[in-house]
């Protein structure tokens, strides 16, 4: 198994990391009900998810 000899610097383990950061979804416009929802998921509003019917919503009373 691999073992270092040396202590790696500040500046290199910072430089692996640049990519270790947390970026915020993306989201889309629900073309059904207008309400924005994550990607590639069902909407939470309608239930809708590319143009059919994936869950059936309660309507709201």
């Amino acid at each position: 198994m691999a073992h270092p000899k040396r202590r790696q610097s500040k500046t290199r383990t910072l430089k692996r990391r640049t990519h270790d950061k947390a970026v915020a979804p993306t989201l889309a416009k629900c073309p059904n009900c207008g309400a924005y929802y994550v990607y590639h998921t069902v909407c939470p509003t309608c239930g809708y998810y590319r143009g059919k019917v994936a869950i059936v919503k309660e309507a709201a009373e």
